[in-house]
């Protein structure tokens, strides 16, 4: 009398791939996350992230733990290092502490980093040069600042 298809044939089994992951305002989450599309956390999450695209901090979001993506925008609260191949951005009202590695840094003046920058050239890391006493030589690194 009506579609004679089954629950079980009407809805897809397998996942979009490079779709976008949400952790929603009010969600805490324990453990690390690994995704091949985009993260976004507005909630709170215990553990580190591994993605190999887009990772967002909404501005109510906070880690603790480690970040790795291509990209990553910082809105909220983030304690733990942070490595982007690409472009990271500290937007205004974010909180860092820790240590980034980034290809290119966006810092707005409102945005609080605790910790070392170490720049990136493409995906390898720029080595500073040993100085005759043994010790790195220290080196300035590039930031572009929202608005300049």
């Amino acid at each position: 009398m009506f579609n004679q298809k089954s629950k079980s044939e009407t809805f897809q089994e397998t996942p979009t791939p490079g779709g976008a992951s949400i952790i929603a305002s009010g969600t805490t989450l324990k453990g690390d996350i690994s995704s091949s599309g985009d993260i976004r956390i507005d909630g709170i999450l215990q553990g580190n992230i591994h993605c190999t695209a887009k990772v967002v901090i909404g501005s109510n979001g906070v880690v603790n733990g480690d970040i790795a993506g291509q990209q990553a925008d910082i809105m909220g609260k983030v304690t733990g290092t942070i490595k982007v191949k690409e472009l990271l951005q500290l937007k205004g009202g974010s909180q860092v502490n820790g240590n980034i590695h980034a290809g290119k840094l966006q810092i707005e003046p409102s945005a609080n980093f605790n910790g070392q920058c170490h720049m990136t050239e493409g995906s390898t890391p720029v080595q500073a040069a040993a100085s005759s006493n043994g010790q790195a030589d220290k080196r300035t690194e590039k930031a572009v600042l929202a608005g300049a």
